[in-house]
């Protein structure tokens, strides 16, 4: 996802955009909402095991892996580290991006300058991309042949 590596992941959004990812696998097997199949079937179907928020969370921590490697007077380093100056509003502050690269660094078990080395790192980060399979179109076709039949059998019933 472009740009995902300094989203602020609220769990307002982190919903809108899983909604978003099974909406496309729905799209993109031919399975509608209709037929009261699960998601975790789907995806299991297709063969995805991580939704889109762990890929997300992992772009994240290998940004700011890197910016935490970068010289200390260069601009993303800088602007990691802004405070802005003016007086906050009343209440609850809102949750920043860095408290989101902590809770996701805790659930991996990691800490505070383990980015020096850069492949302990990217390997502790889960970023040894799993390819989108080449098969996937056997496999969405696959889908749909199934889902084909299980109306056919259906219909079958019927009359």
């Amino acid at each position: 996802m472009y740009g995902s590596e300094t989203w602020r992941l609220t769990e307002n959004n982190k919903r809108r955009v899983e909604a978003t990812e099974m909406d496309a696998l729905r799209r993109s097997s031919r399975i509608s909402r209709k037929e009261r199949i699960r998601n975790v079937t789907i995806r299991q179907e297709i063969g995805l095991e991580e939704t889109i928020i762990k890929e997300i969370e992992q772009n994240q921590l290998t940004w700011y892996g890197h910016v935490q490697r970068v010289a200390e007077g260069r601009s993303p380093k800088i602007a990691m580290k802004w405070m802005p100056k003016q007086k906050r509003a009343r209440g609850r502050p809102k949750k920043n991006w860095m408290e989101g690269i902590r809770k996701a660094m805790n659930e991996r078990n990691l800490n505070e300058g383990q980015w020096e080395d850069r492949k302990q790192w990217s390997l502790s980060v889960g970023q040894r991309r799993k390819r989108f399979e080449t098969n996937i179109t056997y496999k969405l076709l696959n889908i749909f042949h199934n889902n084909h039949e299980r109306k056919l059998k259906t219909s079958d019933d019927s009359t």
